[in-house]
């Protein structure tokens, strides 16, 4: 890279050299005609830009979807936080209502559970 002016010349490939001209927004492209492969780097080029675009597309539908997606789930959560929601509320009523009973027969099925499992230990091992 040398300087000229106070400006920096840049070169890329074989045939392409750059330099600021005036205002810093102006870049100049020099071509130099003694490569021929210019046609060839830039149909290379546009190839890589339509593989780029193709995979750009793909990645934007896969997104789209994934949030199509996502909307949906968060859409069945809320339905089913309202439904298990409904579901608390008439458990609720349902022990008032009847009184909390279940919470002994719950505690009498489990020491009767308890009582087999021991009888059974105790007789399988004769």
């Amino acid at each position: 890279m040398a300087a000229r002016g106070g400006t920096t010349s840049y070169r890329s490939s074989d045939g392409l050299s750059t330099r600021q001209v005036g205002s810093s927004d102006e870049i100049q492209l020099r071509i130099d005609p003694m490569h021929g492969d210019l046609d060839n780097e830039i149909t290379g080029l546009r190839s890589q830009v339509r593989q780029l675009k193709y995979v750009a597309q793909e990645i934007h539908g896969e997104a789209k979807f994934q949030n199509e997606f996502m909307n949906e789930l968060q859409m069945t959560m809320i339905k089913a936080q309202a439904s298990l929601k409904n579901n608390m509320r008439r458990l609720n009523r349902s022990m008032v209502r009847n009184g909390s009973s279940h919470i002994m027969h719950v505690v009498l099925f489990a020491l009767f559970c308890c009582f087999l499992v021991y009888l059974w230990a105790k007789f399988s091992r004769h």
